[in-house]
């Protein structure tokens, strides 16, 4: 793997797991699309990605997320680069016990803004199984 990965990739699990809004938007571009895997079709813009982020990890109560990547596959030159990975996110209780988890896949165009990247399209998706339209959330070997 890369720095651009490394880098970028610990620092949304970071702000994930500490429930850090604002260092969670500050990977992202002002103009940021993001098609999610829930509940909503797009969002448009940092603004509004920001508000599902508050409301994600406000409906955390006092659990929080440790998200971990597998499989970090990065493409691209000096001002542009597309990122994907197998993503886990894991419930973790107060006393640090593993609850549940869950693993989507993960893409992220990226953008060079000045001495950092920014995720500027942000795609996460599960398979559908074909006999019971119930998304996959866990990736079997």
């Amino acid at each position: 793997m890369n720095h651009l990965d490394i880098d970028i990739l610990e620092r949304y699990a970071a702000a994930v797991l500490a429930k850090d809004v604002g260092a969670f938007i500050a990977l992202y571009s002002p103009d940021v699309r993001v098609f999610d895997a829930w509940g909503c079709w797009s969002y448009e813009g940092a603004a509004a990605w920001r508000e599902a982020a508050r409301q994600w990890f406000a409906s955390l109560a006092n659990e929080s997320v440790a998200v971990s990547a597998q499989e970090v596959r990065v493409t691209g030159g000096q001002d542009a680069a597309l990122l994907s990975a197998i993503v886990t996110y894991a419930s973790i209780s107060p006393a640090g016990e593993r609850l549940r988890a869950m693993q989507n896949r993960l893409s992220w165009g990226l953008a060079r803004h000045g001495d950092s990247w920014r995720i500027v399209h942000e795609h996460t998706s599960a398979p559908i199984g074909f006999d019971d339209m119930k998304g996959i959330l866990t990736r079997s070997a």
